[in-house]
C-alpha cells in the first residue's frame, strides 16, 4: 500500500507542473485525502504528518478548477508538490490554487501541510468551471503565484484592507490564454467586473464551528448572492483593492465574483474572512477584547447619561457639565492620539481628567456670566454632531462622493450647525431633546463594553474619520442582528420616555433658571442691609475661615506646663 502511494507521487512529480495538478495513473487512492466536486470536507493537519490530497473523476467540460481550504487563524500551506515553491504554493488560513487542466486530464493532486504547533482543523473544496468563465487572478503581476485566486487582506484598529489579483477571459483547455495587457477592447479581459461581497459572522461567535459553517456560503457563485452583501462593483480600469471599517472582534468573510457581461458567465474567487483582531496575542485578542478601564469609563458615562435623560433639564448645571465633558473630552481625544504615543489606558483618563475640566468651565461660564445662549449652542451643537454621526451611519456614508474630505467634513459640519440654529425659537424643547437623546444613547455605548453592538459605530466611525488620514475610502457597512435591534428598542424606549417626562414634568415652569451670579449678588446686599436676617450676624467668610484655621493650630499647640519659668527680678 505504501509503494503503491509512493509510485502515484513519482509519477505526479515527473509531469510538468506550471498552474495545475498532473493526471495520476491508477485506480487507488488509499493513503490520500479524496475530495470530491463541489463537496465541502472537514480535515485535520499535523505538523509532524503533510498530508496528499486527489480529486478524480474531473468533467471533460472543466476547464479549470480551483482548490481552496480554510482554517480559522492558524495557517496551512497548500502546493502543487512536496517542493514548496513560491509560485507554485501559498500559505495562509484562506488559501487557494488555480488548476488549468490539460486535455483528457481527468485526475489532480495536490500536497497540505502545516508548520504550526497544534493540530489545524482545517475545511477544503475544490470547484470547476468552464471555459467560458473568467480565470480568477488570471492577469496576477503583484503576487508570488502565477494564476493568484486569492484575496489579500491586511487590517489594523480603523480599517480593513483586501486586495487581489484580475482575472483574465477564460479559454478551452489545451489552448494559450489571452494576453492580458494588449488591448483595451470588449474582446480582452478589460471587460470583466468585479462585484465585492461582505458577509457578516452572527455576533459575539468566535466559534471555529461557526466559522467554517459560514464560509461554506461564501465559496461558490450562487451562494454568495444569496447570502452575501454587495458592497460596490470595479471596473477593470479600477484598482484591485477595497477598504472596509474594522470591527473587532466582529467576523467578517470577504469575497469577490468576477463577470464577464458579454458572456453572462461569472467565477468567484477564494474567500478570505477576519475578526480584526488576533487570537493569538497575550493581551487584547479576541477573547479579551474590553478592557476594565473602558467598562469602567463608560459606565461612570452612562450613569451620568440616564440621569440626564430624565432630569437633565431640572438640573440644568449638572447637564451643562455633562456636555461640557463630551465637547472636551471629544477634541482632546482626538488631539493626543493624533500627537502622542501614550497608551490607551493613559489616554483614557487623560480624556476623563479633560472632559470633566470641560464640564466645570462650562458651568463656572454660566454661573459667572450666564449667557444662556452661548450654553445652548452648546447643547444644540452636540445634539447636531450626534444627527449627523446618524445621517452617515445610513447608506448615505457610503457614497463615492463623501469619499472625500472635504466634501464630507463641510457636510458633516452643516448639519450639525443647523440643528441649534433650526431649534433657536424654541430653546427648552432642544435642550431637553439632546438630554433625551445624548443621555439615553451613553447607555448604548456602555452596553458595548460588555456586549458587542454595531450601533456604537454611529459616533465611532466619526472618531475614527477624525484619527486616521486613510479611513476616507473605507466603507463602514456594520451588521445589525439580534443584539443591536434589542439595544436600539431600550434606547429608543428610554429615548422617548425621557423626553416626554421631562417636557410634562416642565409644564407651567420657567424655561430656564435665573442667572445664578445676579441672584447670588442680591442675597449678599440683601444680607447686608436686612439686620433682622439671621444671616446678617455670621461674620463674613475671610474671618470664618481664620476662626477655623485657629482652632486647627490649637489642637497642635503643645500644653505649657504649670510654674514658673523665670527668675525673680530683686
Amino acid at each position: 500500500m505504501g509503494l503503491l502511494r509512493l509510485l502515484v507521487l513519482a509519477v505526479l512529480a515527473s509531469e510538468p507542473r506550471v498552474a495545475g495538478g498532473a493526471e495520476t495513473v491508477g485506480n487507488s487512492s488509499e493513503g490520500l485525502l479524496e475530495f470530491y466536486i463541489g463537496k465541502f470536507r472537514y480535515f485535520k493537519l499535523n505538523r509532524p504528518s503533510p498530508e496528499d490530497a486527489i480529486l478524480r473523476h474531473i468533467s471533460s467540460n472543466a476547464s479549470f478548477l480551483i482548490f481552496q481550504t480554510h482554517s480559522q487563524y492558524q495557517n496551512t500551506t497548500i502546493s502543487f508538490s512536496k517542493t514548496l515553491l513560491r509560485n507554485t504554493s501559498g500559505t495562509g488560513t484562506d488559501r487557494g490554487l488555480v488548476f488549468i487542466l490539460r486535455p483528457e486530464q481527468s485526475m489532480c493532486t495536490w500536497h497540505l501541510e502545516t508548520l504550526d504547533a497544534e493540530p489545524v482543523q482545517n475545511m477544503a473544496i475544490p470547484l470547476t468551471y468552464s471555459e467560458r468563465d473568467p480565470v480568477p487572478g488570471g492577469c496576477n503581476l503583484e503576487f508570488d503565484l502565477d494564476i493568484d485566486p486569492n484575496i489579500y487582506l491586511e487590517y489594523n484598529f480603523f480599517e480593513t484592507t483586501i486586495k487581489f489579483a484580475p482575472a483574465n477571459l477564460g479559454y478551452a483547455r489545451g489552448t494559450n490564454p489571452l494576453p492580458c495587457d494588449i488591448g483595451t477592447g470588449r474582446d480582452s479581459r478589460w471587460r470583466l467586473l468585479y462585484d465585492v461581497y461582505q458577509y457578516f459572522l452572527p455576533e459575539n461567535d468566535l466559534t471555529q464551528e461557526g466559522l467554517l459553517k459560514h464560509l461554506q456560503r461564501m465559496a461558490e457563485v450562487p451562494q454568495v448572492k444569496a447570502s452575501a452583501i454587495k458592497v460596490v462593483t470595479l471596473t477593470a480600469n479600477d484598482k484591485t483593492s477595497v477598504s472596509f471599517s474594522s470591527l473587532r472582534g466582529q467576523g467578517v468573510i470577504y469575497n469577490v465574483i468576477v463577470r464577464d457581461p458579454l458572456l453572462n458567465t461569472s467565477a468567484a474567487y477564494v474567500p478570505a474572512h477576519t475578526y480584526a483582531c488576533s487570537f493569538e496575542a497575550k493581551e487584547g485578542n479576541c477573547s479579551s477584547l474590553r478592557r476594565v478601564s473602558t467598562k469602567v469609563f463608560f459606565t461612570l458615562f452612562a450613569l451620568l447619561g440616564l440621569f440626564i435623560c430624565f432630569f437633565g433639564h431640572r438640573f440644568w448645571k449638572t447637564e451643562l457639565f455633562f456636555i461640557g465633558f463630551i465637547f472636551m473630552g471629544f477634541f482632546f481625544c482626538i488631539l493626543i492620539t493624533r500627537l502622542t504615543l501614550l497608551t490607551y489606558d493613559v489616554r483614557l483618563i487623560l480624556t476623563a481628567v479633560a472632559g470633566s475640566v470641560g464640564g466645570i468651565l462650562l458651568v463656572a461660564a454660566w454661573w459667572r456670566f450666564g449667557i444662556l445662549l452661548f450654553c445652548m449652542l452648546c447643547v444644540g451643537l452636540v445634539l447636531g454632531f450626534f444627527i449627523s454621526s446618524v445621517t452617515f451611519f445610513t447608506p448615505l456614508g457610503n457614497l463615492k462622493i463623501f469619499q472625500d474630505d472635504g466634501v464630507f467634513w463641510v457636510t458633516f459640519s452643516c448639519i450639525a450647525v443647523i440643528i441649534p440654529v433650526v431649534f433657536m425659537g424654541c430653546l427648552r424643547i432642544l435642550n431637553i431633546l439632546t438630554c433625551g437623546f445624548i443621555g439615553s444613547y451613553s447607555v448604548v455605548l456602555a452596553s458595548d463594553s460588555y456586549l458587542y453592538t454595531s450601533l456604537s459605530y454611529i459616533t465611532l466611525n466619526v472618531l475614527k474619520r477624525a484619527l486616521n488620514m486613510d479611513f476616507h475610502r473605507a466603507f463602514t457597512n456594520v451588521p445589525f442582528q439580534t443584539n443591536d435591534f434589542i439595544i436600539l428598542a431600550v434606547w429608543g424606549m428610554l429615548a422617548v420616555s425621557g423626553i416626554t417626562l421631562q417636557i410634562r414634568r416642565e409644564r407651567g415652569r420657567p424655561f430656564f433658571p435665573p442667572h445664578p451670579y445676579k441672584l447670588w449678588k442680591q442675597e449678599r446686599e440683601r444680607r447686608v442691609t436686612n439686620v433682622l436676617d439671621p444671616s446678617y450676624h455670621i461674620p463674613p467668610l475671610r474671618e470664618r475661615l481664620c476662626g477655623q484655621l485657629t482652632q486647627i493650630k490649637e489642637l497642635f499647640r503643645k500644653e505649657q506646663p504649670a510654674g514658673e519659668r523665670t527668675p525673680l527680678l530683686l
